[in-house]
């Protein structure tokens, strides 16, 4: 197993609290992909992925209908991906994306939390170049073998590909997702749902002391509404 395994295994994959906040999210991520790609799934891979891991959430069609008609209308809100990045304390990497509407609110909230809680807001680069950012596919594991899988994708930029207790994951670079997509679509694979992640290419280990200082930031940061995922460095 690699790299990608061993983030998804380790990862503390806490949920946002409820769908009165993750749903929100969901939304956001359809209406940014909508304005920049069009409405038309079919033709935006982008939107077609938000809307499959809408639907893996059990968001109801009609919302999902909703976020993509709202994106089309001149009058609603323009969100923008931004991306922070900052050390929180004992010298631990942070990166935070956004989706906002108003950067100078993001901006003041995001650095206040760091202030509050002896972290560090940095400058654009300052973190980023620590962490691999990958695209991954979750599909139904039903008759396929992880290995051979591997093998068969590679050319499209896999690499990687494993089991776990939700289906088949298969990782690649960033810039893999549209060929990586459009190859398993070809295969008729179902995608059940799709992303981006940002791993660490290493991490750091704490005392249990410094990581609920860590944490104590990582949750101001996390309960914020313009802030979509947060990466860090802590083993």
């Amino acid at each position: 197993m690699g790299r990608a395994f061993e983030f998804r295994k380790g990862r503390k994959m806490k949920r946002w609290a409820g769908m009165s906040t993750l749903f929100p999210r969901l939304v956001k991520s359809i209406m940014m992909a909508a304005k920049e790609g069009g409405p038309d799934p079919e033709t935006n891979s982008k939107l077609r992925a938000a809307i499959q891991n809408a639907k893996s959430e059990n968001m109801p069609k009609d919302n999902i209908e909703r976020a993509i008609k709202k994106a089309t209308d001149k009058d609603s809100a323009d969100y923008k991906e931004v991306l922070f990045e900052g050390y929180a304390p004992h010298g631990i990497a942070i990166l935070i994306e956004t989706a906002t509407d108003n950067n100078n609110r993001t901006v003041a909230n995001i650095r206040s939390y760091f202030n509050k809680c002896g972290g560090q807001l940095g400058t654009s680069g300052s973190v980023e170049f620590m962490f691999d950012h990958t695209c991954n596919f979750r599909i139904p594991a039903d008759g396929i073998d992880p290995e051979e899988l591997e093998l068969e994708m590679i050319d499209v930029g896999v690499e990687e590909v494993f089991a776990d207790e939700d289906g088949i994951m298969l990782y690649g670079p960033f810039a893999q997702f549209g060929a990586i997509q459009k190859e398993l679509e070809s295969r008729g694979l179902e995608i059940l749902s799709s992303g981006f992640e940002r791993i660490p290419q290493v991490t750091k280990e704490l005392t249990e002391e410094q990581i609920a200082d860590v944490e104590k930031l990582l949750e101001r940061i996390e309960e914020d509404d313009d802030v979509q995922n947060v990466y860090h460095s802590m083993a």
